[in-house]
């Protein structure tokens, strides 16, 4: 290489594995004498090459040895920086200090804000942010590309794009304007300003005086031009050398021609960017790099040495051949079988994502099965990647994802947004409990009685979501219509120390600055975890990024944010942190991203979750820059990240034997496989394709099971003594038209809890009703009062945006109704003798109880039984059926003198003659409320004659204990399946398993 007349610029061919190919030249070549390895100095692309290289040092050395020097380029998507060698101490005297990147975000917000303000437009601090971060992805991407402030003014091309684009990109040049001159004054840079500066200072320093010991660029494939002008520097050197991984040598020349400009612009001071370039072939950014070097493809050669880990020389020509560009793909049709052969490479097709990563597992598990076989995963698919971990752990196999996991889905940083959730919800019951009941929470010795503790007050709040704050909470607990101090002792006082822990962060609900909101958020986590917080990796992360965040947001100036805006903000702050796993994983299987599987190497390699929209990903186009701009700005396009996808595929598939793995459907829907299997499945043809279904059978095995025979309807058989219980008088109805549920009710004594955070169920409404009527009438009934006392109790029962918006005016719609009919009804002479009162009689020996919503004397004497209803009552049809029978069971304990005081005295006497549902809802000729009786009368069609109400609500009474509660006929489930019912019980009786399948009567 020394000495050679023209640039010394190598390639390794994708077949031959690049960083073991790599080593195997170097080691011979510089292991002349005891330190001739370790004079030589490596530039590498991003740290995760530094540890690739370093295990093909190992691997290939056989025994001790002193390894070169490796300094860091800097990869802008790892969001690394330069290494020692190009960033020395001493860098300030070259390039001003660059700005810290999260100063630079909070800034560019609040120039958002006030450029918005300017145009009318408002926007919160999470949005804000949001378009912050894309813009500052811009402005990194213009600085890459060396592009100045001024050239994106100097563009004249606004009359050719949409009024859209115009907006974006006046936007975008006032903001970076206003930037530029805030980094002027404050001396400093952005980071990839400052890193074209260091890059750019190396180059002409090495040209000036070139370094006495070797220097190789191996694995750079950036095109940025200040990259590009350092590698063609180290290419020029007397020991310099530039190693490029998988460039195309044998590709035609019209084919590379083909590929389009790539920065050689047809004519002087052309566009570098035509619109007919190939940015999505794999070998794109490659020629793009040698153009901004000023070299061509002849000027480079191929490297002497192949891996250890080496495939067939063939693949790197079928690799080729499978990435032509459309018009000479047509070539595949001529193409001789060795030529396409891709022998060792193998499709798999999967049904959905579990079955692949339970595939994957079982290939992982074989490999690793063969002593020395090393294995990779590569996935852009995190969550697929967790999948295959959790089934490789079935078999004790620890696998790390060196991609690593987003701070937010970790243990520490779910921690922190779970505080903030419940600061913005102001201790809604979810986000409460949830982060109540987080793992690191209490964690010791007192960890079980405290989340004894949270299922108590679970169960206190579930149901509707009581009023912002801690203080409903306490209310809640301390009900005393709940009870729940008896049920559950102790915990008034445990939450008095929750309180005290909370109360810090729940005092207030007024904007506070950012860095303010995270220390509170900091501290907050700390009193309810301890130091455990900060112990682990994720910790460490989460620690950092308070640190950063907090110390950023001081110098930025203090961005005021409200508590509503700061889960959003911080999840999509926290999301740009990946936490990596410091070690335990199995030494010879790594689970990658593209970035980071990039230079690595392994025996098997599986590329997994290859659908379209993942790998490649689907293009992000800038949002604020227009396509025209960046390709006059000489910027490549959203496509191009295709065509690195493509590179990376390509190098996957150069490997020994690979797996190349899709599946059918993803989470939401159907997927379409990725675009590089159907060009390898036409390119090969269907009979040319190996596919691995060995894995899938045998992950399906895994999981196979007989066929259950189909559940039988449940016909639960109770003993006598179980049979004979009490009948509440809103059960009969349940007993006769669906027997199970009334059994799992009453005998089983089972009760369905409502959801956390529920809508108002009917229920809960009818509650609220009877509880505003019952305080009404222990008043008096005084006119006028019954709206207001609603608007009273609804607020103290509920701050639920549906009882606020939509329930509540048609419930004092209603109640004035109520008003105007009871003051109609006391003019006829009829008053109010009872009212949510509580009776019981006995019939056939057993009890019948229940409480009467209201019982009015008439002027003749007789009984009006009323059932306040807040949705529509139940037919006259259901009524002669003997599937609503309430009003007559009040009636009957009415006509026995059932209804008493407390000292045993009878309170309602009288023959009930009237059976009346006052309903709430909406009638359609008279507005919200009315009243009607399921007696078959006038021209009513369905009912029960008046004179026979009592004795056919009797006679469905007594055959209903006849048959179940003192007979033998078991509680079959929904016995009349027709009748609308209730779903309590459903999931119990597993009706899904046995309605319509064969589970009928003859179970």
């Amino acid at each position: 290489m020394a000495g050679a007349a023209r640039p010394s610029v190598y390639t390794i061919a994708a077949h031959r594995g690049f960083a073991d190919a790599l080593v195997a030249g170097l080691i011979p070549r510089y292991r002349e004498d005891t330190f001739g390895l370790a004079r030589l100095t490596l530039l590498l692309p991003s740290q995760r090459a530094v540890r690739n290289l370093t295990e093909a040092f190992i691997r290939a050395s056989g025994g001790g040895l002193l390894l070169p020097r490796m300094v860091v380029v800097g990869d802008l998507d790892l969001d690394e920086t330069l290494g020692a060698l190009l960033d020395p101490l001493g860098g300030g005297t070259v390039a001003p200090p660059a700005c810290d990147p999260v100063v630079r975000l909070l800034r560019l917000a609040e120039i958002l804000r006030e450029e918005l303000a300017a145009l009318g437009i408002v926007r919160g601090e999470a949005g804000l942010l949001r378009q912050a971060r894309s813009l500052a992805q811009s402005l990194d991407r213009l600085a890459a590309e060396e592009v100045s402030p001024e050239q994106l003014l100097m563009i004249d091309m606004l009359p050719e794009l949409a009024e859209h684009w115009q907006d974006s990109l006046r936007l975008f040049a006032r903001v970076q304007v206003r930037w530029q001159f805030e980094l002027d004054a404050r001396g400093q840079v952005d980071a990839p300003v400052r890193r074209n500066l260091l890059l750019t200072h190396a180059a002409q320093a090495w040209r000036a005086d070139p370094p006495l010991h070797a220097v190789i660029a191996a694995g750079v494939t950036s095109a940025a031009p200040a990259i590009a002008r350092l590698l063609r520097t180290v290419a020029d050197l007397p020991q310099g050398a530039v190693v490029l991984p998988d460039l195309d040598l044998a590709l035609e020349p019209e084919v590379w021609d083909a590929l389009g400009q790539a920065g050689a612009s047809e004519e002087p001071g052309g566009p570098p960017f035509g619109r007919g370039d190939q940015v999505t072939h794999p070998q794109y950014h490659l020629k793009l790099l040698l153009h901004r070097m000023g070299l061509s493809r002849d000027d480079v050669r191929n490297w002497h040495r192949a891996g250890i880990a080496a495939a067939p020389p063939a693949r790197s020509r079928a690799i080729s051949n499978l990435f032509l560009p459309p018009e000479a793909s047509t070539a595949w049709v001529k193409l001789a079988a060795a030529e396409r052969r891709l022998a060792g490479v193998r499709l798999m097709h999967s049904a959905h994502p579990e079955e692949e990563a339970q595939a994957i597992a079982v290939l992982v598990r074989e490999a690793l099965a063969m002593p020395e076989r090393r294995v990779a995963v590569v996935t852009p698919d995190r969550g697929l990647a967790q999948r295959v971990i959790a089934h490789l752990g079935r078999w004790n196999i620890a696998a790390d994802d060196t991609a690593g996991r987003p701070l937010p889905q970790t243990v520490a940083g779910r921690l922190l947004l779970q505080l903030a959730q419940a600061w913005a919800e102001r201790a809604a019951p979810v986000g409460l409990l949830a982060l109540l009941g987080h793992p690191l929470v209490m964690a010791g010795e007192g960890r079980a009685a405290w989340l004894e503790r949270v299922r108590q007050l679970d169960m206190v709040l579930r149901g509707p979501r009581p009023g912002p704050g801690l203080e409903p909470i306490r209310d809640a607990i301390r009900d005393p219509d709940r009870k729940w101090g008896k049920r559950f002792p102790g915990l008034a006082a445990w939450w008095d120390g929750v309180e005290l822990l909370l109360a810090p962060l729940l005092a207030g609900h007024a904007a506070l600055p950012l860095g303010a909101s995270i220390d509170l958020l900091a501290e907050m986590a700390e009193a309810l975890c301890g130091p455990a917080l900060w112990a682990n990796a994720d910790g460490r992360c989460l620690a950092q990024f308070v640190e950063q965040w907090r110390d950023a947001a001081a110098q930025a100036g203090g961005l005021p944010v409200d508590p509503a805006e700061l889960p959003a903000l911080l999840r999509d702050a926290m999301d740009e942190i990946s936490v990596r796993p410091p070690y335990g994983g199995h030494p010879r299987l790594a689970i990658y991203g593209l970035l980071e599987a990039r230079m690595s190497r392994a025996d098997l390699v599986i590329c997994a979750g290859m659908t379209e929209g993942s790998w490649p990903a689907s293009p992000a186009p800038d949002p604020l820059l227009a396509p025209p701009v960046l390709r006059a700005l000489g910027i490549p396009g959203a496509d191009f990240r295709i065509g690195l996808a493509a590179h990376d595929l390509a190098a996957m598939l150069g490997a020994p034997e690979a797996v190349l793995s899709f599946a059918e459907r993803d989470a939401g829907g159907p997927a379409i496989p990725s675009r590089f299997l159907l060009r390898i499945r036409a390119m090969l043809g269907e009979d040319g394709v190996a596919w691995e279904r060995d894995a899938v059978d045998l992950a399906q095995a895994l999981d196979a099971a007989p066929q259950a025979a189909a559940y039988p309807r449940p016909r639960p058989m109770p003993s006598p003594q179980q049979r004979r219980v009490d009948i509440a008088v809103t059960a009969l109805d349940r007993l006769r038209s669906d027997p199970y549920q009334f059994y799992a009710s009453a005998i089983l004594g089972l009760r369905s809890l409502d959801p956390r955070d529920a809508d108002p169920t009917p229920a809960w409404r009818g509650t609220a009703v009877h509880a505003i009527l019952e305080e009404w009438h222990q008043a008096g009934a005084p006119p006028g009062e019954l709206v207001p006392l609603a608007e009273r109790k609804l607020a103290e029962m509920s701050a639920h945006p549906f009882m606020r918006s939509l329930w509540r005016p048609r419930l004092t719609a209603a109640l004035a109704w109520i008003e105007d009919e009871q003051e109609s009804l006391l003019a006829e002479g009829r008053r109010v003798a009872a009212f949510e009162c509580w009776g019981d009689t006995q019939v056939n020996g057993i009890r019948i109880f229940g409480r009467a919503d209201r019982i009015d004397l008439l002027p003749d004497g007789t009984l009006a039984v009323v059932d306040y209803k807040t949705g529509t009552p139940p037919s006259g049809r259901m009524v002669q059926e003997g599937f609503a029978l309430q009003l007559g069971l009040v009636g009957l304990i009415a006509q026995a003198g059932g209804f008493k005081d407390k000292d045993g005295r009878v309170t309602v006497e009288g023959e009930p003659t009237r059976f009346e549902y006052w309903s709430l809802a909406r009638n359609r000729e008279r507005g919200f409320g009315y009243r009607e009786e399921p007696i078959l009368e006038g021209r009513r069609k369905s009912g029960i004659p008046r004179e026979d109400f009592l004795p056919e609500t009797r006679r469905f009474l007594d055959e209903a204990i006849a048959r179940w509660i003192l007979g033998n006929e078991p509680f079959v489930a929904r016995l009349n399946p027709d009748l609308p019912s209730y779903a309590d019980y459903d999931q119990l009786m597993r009706l899904e398993e046995w309605q319509g399948r064969g589970g009928g009567e003859s179970a």
